[in-house]
């Protein structure tokens, strides 16, 4: 198996890669607009099996489970408020997204063992009067729970199509006192609609040069295969000095502090809380267009989160 990789110096989330027939693709992104580091070293292992399913999820060897959501409520219900909250709002999450995040079961629910976020076209008029054409949610466990280091992951069939923008992610849990990119950020699954088969894992911190310090890598599947046609495993496996990303049994990318951008601080050491959402349009997936079918949903089987066993 062959793999490309680049370290190039752009800005976040303009990185763009292409898979020749039957190649697995790496790209690591190095975001500090002044300079370009060199190569970062990674391993890669078969993505696919043989028979092209999604490899199936393995208990970690040297880990503790500490946390847990696998999603076996009752169908139709909504997730386990002792586990889970929401974002509620259409601000545009800074990103000049479109969609209101709202707390119904038509945008979170559980049914048949997993938790289903779905992104509606639909008229909505928010309680400030404002009028949206989208819906969906954005779950977190913030205040509820929150960890260091260890190994995080989740099982996920994602949503298609143009302007879609799922993502699983961390932030901080002084995100409330110390704003973003103070908190830090820990990208373990973003994906945009127009790059159906690419999977983006990201640091993004604070600088004393730039308005932001980070890392980008990305990970692509075969020529023609797409990561909404299976559930995949998306991780990170997170030390005090370096993160390492995973895409099922894929090390993809190894992030440490001795690398981390000039003027930047390595901010990951301290507890981050969980967070699931589907984005609908935004700066960086564009608007929806008629390609585009909704509702579209985000599968998650699982979310779990372990510590190195002592």
């Amino acid at each position: 198996m062959q793999l490309r990789m680049e370290a190039l110096a752009v800005n976040r989330r303009e990185d763009t890669t292409e898979c020749a027939q039957g190649m697995h693709n790496v790209d690591l992104v190095h975001t500090n607009p002044k300079s370009a580091l060199g190569l970062l070293s990674l391993a890669a292992l078969s993505l696919l099996s043989p028979g092209g399913e999604a490899q199936k999820p393995k208990q970690p060897e040297g880990y503790a489970l500490v946390w847990s959501d696998e999603f076996n409520g009752k169908n139709g219900s909504q997730p386990d408020p002792s586990k889970w909250t929401y974002d509620i709002g259409g601000s545009g999450w800074g990103n000049h997204e479109l969609e209101y995040y709202t707390n119904r079961r038509e945008n979170a629910r559980i049914e048949n063992g997993n938790l289903v976020i779905a992104a509606r076209q639909e008229p909505y008029k928010a309680p400030d009067g404002a009028d949206f054409d989208y819906t969906s949610a954005r779950l977190k466990t913030q205040g509820l729970f929150s960890h260091a280091y260890g190994r995080f992951e989740a099982r996920i069939k994602l949503p298609a199509g143009q302007g879609l923008w799922p993502a699983f992610w961390m932030l901080g849990d002084n995100f409330g006192s110390a704003g973003w990119p103070k908190c830090g950020e820990i990208d373990i699954m973003e994906n945009v609609g127009k790059e159906p088969g690419i999977n983006h894992g990201s640091l993004h911190g604070p600088s004393s040069t730039n308005a932001t310090s980070d890392l980008t890598a990305t990970i692509t599947l075969p020529a023609g295969q797409a990561l909404s046609n299976d559930f995949h495993v998306y991780a990170v496996e997170w030390e005090p000095d370096a993160i390492r990303f995973y895409l099922d049994a894929n090390l993809y990318a190894t992030f440490a502090a001795a690398q981390w951008p000039p003027g930047g601080t390595w901010i990951f050491d301290h507890r981050f809380f969980l967070i699931l959402n589907v984005a609908v349009g935004g700066d960086w997936p564009g608007s929806p267009d008629d390609t585009t079918d909704f509702p579209q949903t985000m599968l998650v089987d699982y979310v779990r989160v372990y510590k190195h066993k002592t």
